[in-house]
């Protein structure tokens, strides 16, 4: 009697083992590479399970790796300057701030302006789907790049490794006295709130929806990010379903992948002409040098939009 009841749960301890092991076979290692400190904040789609925690910090260098359940989605972001009031206990944060007044999100999503990493795992075709969306604004800079995934997909690293806040047009910047560059830059959707900048209304599809000179000032600088709404073709990545790691780095490096690294789509990862965070890229005069490119090339850009309309 005994053998056959340990034979016939062999069935239900395999479908068990097979089931946590889809659960942890997916990982998130997330990286703080900033010089200051970073609280990450995570959120789950509806109907999707949800993460281990849904904000924390993270101190310059620190780093924590979260499993990820089986089919998860959602969408995860840095956010920065946060502090905790001491008269109320209300935990606030100048970008990124999820509302919920404290270091965890608790189902809040992301304050515009804001870079965003989403992810949709074991998708259509068994595919992950990953991007790096700067639709919402910029707020720092953050790669994505896939570890240990199998052959097959668009499967490479993406993200906007620039800092874009010292660079960004002056009516997009969110100005503080926290950083004498800004903190943020905001879209143009939400800088001017038109139909066509939010791709809506008549705006609402991929034919009548365009790229403005804005968005290009974003995609110039992160060929591989979503830079408006319609921006599929250049900046949307699919890994293999498997035990696929996905490492999520904070102010990446330009060593973390080679600069001329170029994805199946034959674009570069970063534009070499821009500005970057890490202090050991570039002297003061190559920085100087690279805004002035920057800003020439938008203005441009705006100059060729008001001529064409």
């Amino acid at each position: 009697m005994a053998g056959r009841a340990l034979l016939a749960l062999v069935p239900v301890l395999a479908v068990f083992f097979f089931s946590v092991r889809d659960v942890a076979s997916k990982s998130f290692a997330i990286s703080n590479n900033c010089e200051y400190t970073v609280w990450p904040g995570i959120l789950s789609s509806a109907g999707s399970a949800g993460m281990d925690s849904t904000g924390f910090v993270l101190a310059p260098g620190e780093s924590r790796t979260m499993s990820v359940p089986t089919g998860w989605s959602g969408r995860l972001w840095g956010r920065t300057h946060c502090s905790t009031d001491d008269a109320t206990g209300k935990f606030t944060c100048v970008t990124g701030d999820c509302g919920s007044g404290r270091q965890d999100c608790a189902g809040g999503g992301a304050a515009p302006p804001v870079t965003l990493a989403e992810f949709t795992m074991d998708g259509s075709g068994g595919m992950d789907f990953y991007d790096v969306s700067l639709v919402d604004g910029y707020n720092l800079p953050m790669l994505v790049a896939p570890q240990g995934a199998a052959a097959g997909g668009n499967c490479a690293p993406t993200g906007c490794m620039v800092d874009l806040n010292g660079a960004c047009p002056a009516d997009l910047r969110v100005a503080s006295t926290m950083a004498s560059g800004g903190v943020a830059c905001r879209s143009a959707c939400e800088a001017f709130g038109s139909a066509q900048y939010c791709c809506s209304g008549k705006y609402g599809n991929p034919n009548t929806c365009r790229p403005s000179a804005y968005s290009l000032f974003f995609k110039n600088a992160c060929p591989r990010a979503y830079s408006y709404a319609y921006d599929d073709a250049t900046s949307t990545f699919t890994c293999a379903g498997g035990d696929t790691a996905y490492a999520i780095t904070f102010c990446p490096s330009t060593t973390s992948v080679k600069s001329g690294g170029q994805n199946s789509a034959g674009l570069p990862l970063m534009n070499d002409t821009m500005v970057y965070l890490a202090g050991d890229q570039v002297n003061a005069a190559a920085a100087r040098h690279s805004l002035v490119v920057v800003l020439l090339a938008f203005a441009v850009s705006m100059a060729l939009t008001c001529i064409l309309h």
